[in-house]
């Protein structure tokens, strides 16, 4: 398998709230909510980067079409790393997402393994690290 990820969904349980967080908030582009004249296809889309989407999607929706039973959300289960230039850009986008409403889990900090990073969730306990490491390179 050729690794060929172009769309992460992640399950919200209110798709306004969530596409406010992100496009008002954090400044994700999209279109907004496509899909409502479909039962359970109600879906919102973000461009991240070329090839790579983020969509929100309902989880009562997700369960429905994957045909597995709707459980309990753990935070813990994956992070989205979004990986930024400097330690001045994690500090903002830190306080972008603080002040978009996302919940601060760990402040920017030197991390042990020689980078700087912090967490936030957003509206749906969704982990993001912000994290700048200097051994990567980073194009914009």
């Amino acid at each position: 398998m050729k690794p060929r990820i172009t769309v992460i969904t992640i399950g919200v349980d209110d798709l306004d709230r969530s596409l406010a967080f992100y496009r008002d908030g954090l400044g994700f582009p999209t279109e907004g909510i496509v899909g409502q004249e479909f039962e359970h296809g109600a879906v919102a889309f973000f461009d991240l980067q070329p090839g790579l989407r983020l969509a929100i999607w309902k989880r009562i929706d997700i369960a429905h079409d994957t045909k597995l039973a709707k459980t309990a959300p753990s935070p813990t289960e994956f992070t989205i790393g979004h990986n930024v230039g400097s330690k001045k850009e994690v500090d903002q986008i830190m306080e972008q997402a603080n002040n978009a409403g996302a919940t601060i889990t760990v402040p920017p900090h030197d991390t042990f393994w020689g980078g700087y990073s912090g967490y936030f969730q957003d509206p749906d306990g969704h982990l993001w690290e912000v994290v700048w490491n200097p051994e990567w390179g980073y194009e914009e």
